[in-house]
């Protein structure tokens, strides 16, 4: 589906590791190229022709961000640098304020580290318990075991909307009902979700959520933060300077602006967050149920194909996303990665950044292929091929 719009895909490769990041239609690029070349500047600076053109498309981006996710407002929508920086906005600028010792975030262990360590930081800083819920026997998070683990000290559910290794779209809607109805604050790390499965902040109750803008066909270095607005507008920017305050003066007064400009200090990334907007253009144009249908029925067909293939272990065959983790038995993941580089197919291997995981799924590192709209059968056959032959994978491995 829409290959021919992907630069990338012109080269003889198999592209099979988009959980770490996706491949950019030609439009994305375009549309940066366009910023760098006929209207550069810096934003909200300028009274000239081209800087009119750089705010409109900038703070167009900010309409287009709150529509895709169904924010209330565009002052919910903050512009950071990637997901792992808007998780820490969110523990370090608002929790760290508001958080006691002895209250309970809750976390799984199949969370990323950007969605780990924050809490973990804060746990030694002051004295935070952070507690993992249990996941199911397919290593899934179900909102069964989020409400049972929730205590009366519970004051943060933290969790990712799919999981990055088992592929698990949690449901939000319920597990973000249980949160509002208990007084709890609900943080999502939406980065493996965006573009892959509708998201509606308001009526899943979610409090702050993260995403980053190269996971869905966009650029590098840019991300969004979303929270609601009463909640931003009571939490501490963790970067100061130009752009983000009304005025200071040499008494030690000063005065900032309003969310999300405070949390915007100095020049933002504008081409990426250009380039974050056509890609927002391009999903919807395709449309999220089309992207997801797409996935799925590929991903049956991977499985069913893969099962066939005697030395090869599946681990969620189950889950409801594009990803499918494995290893060939007897074989390092990272061999197995070296191996299909050699049939230029590309894939992940190793711990996928969520290092707890290891304690329920009973081994560290494992392959990863992730499957994106511009994945055909071919590519699986391609695929499938290379692991029939991996008899041979330390001959060309060594």
């Amino acid at each position: 589906m829409n290959r021919e719009d992907f630069p990338m895909l012109k080269e003889d490769i198999v592209y099979f590791d988009n959980g770490a990041t996706t491949l950019k239609p030609q439009c994305v690029i375009d549309k940066m190229v366009d910023y760098y070349s006929h209207y550069t500047s810096n934003i909200h600076r300028g009274d000239y022709e081209a800087a009119i053109k750089t705010n409109q498309e900038y703070d167009g981006v900010r309409e287009i961000v709150r529509d895709f996710i169904c924010a209330k407002s565009t002052s919910e929508i903050v512009f950071t640098k990637g997901s792992t920086e808007a998780l820490n906005m969110i523990v370090f600028g608002y929790f760290m304020h508001i958080l006691h010792s002895g209250d309970e975030v809750l976390i799984d262990k199949a969370e990323h580290a950007s969605n780990v360590l924050p809490w973990y930081v804060l746990q030694e800083r002051i004295g935070i318990q952070v507690k993992c819920i249990s996941l199911n026997e397919e290593y899934e998070l179900t909102s069964t075991n989020v409400e049972k683990a929730i205590t009366d000290k519970t004051k943060v559910v933290a969790i990712s909307h799919v999981s990055n290794v088992i592929g698990d779209i949690r449901d939000v809607n319920h597990i973000g009902k249980i949160c509002h109805e208990k007084g709890i604050y609900f943080v999502v790390d939406a980065s493996q979700a965006v573009s892959h499965t509708s998201i509606d902040v308001v009526s899943d109750h979610i409090d702050f959520m993260a995403f980053s803008g190269h996971k869905m066909m966009g650029p590098t270095g840019v991300g969004v933060l979303y929270g609601k607005y009463d909640l931003l507008d009571q939490m501490e920017p963790l970067e100061y300077g130009g752009g983000m305050n009304q005025f200071f003066e040499s008494d030690g007064t000063y005065e900032l602006k309003l969310p999300p400009t405070k949390f915007e200090a100095g020049t933002p990334p504008i081409a990426e967050v250009i380039g974050l907007g056509e890609a927002i253009r391009y999903i919807n144009k395709i449309g999220v149920s089309k992207i997801r249908e797409h996935e799925l029925n590929l991903k049956k067909y991977l499985i069913s194909e893969m099962e066939k293939i005697d030395n090869v272990i599946l681990y969620n065959k189950n889950s409801e996303s594009g990803i499918v983790i494995f290893n060939l038995d007897h074989v390092f993941s990272q061999d197995t990665s070296i191996y299909l580089n050699h049939y230029h197919i590309y894939i992940r291997a190793g711990n996928h950044c969520t290092k707890m995981l290891k304690d329920d799924l009973r081994i560290k590192n494992t392959c990863r292929v992730s499957l994106y709209v511009y994945n055909t059968k071919e590519d699986v056959d391609r695929f499938v091929d290379a692991l029939k032959k991996s008899y041979d994978i330390f001959k060309i491995v060594i």
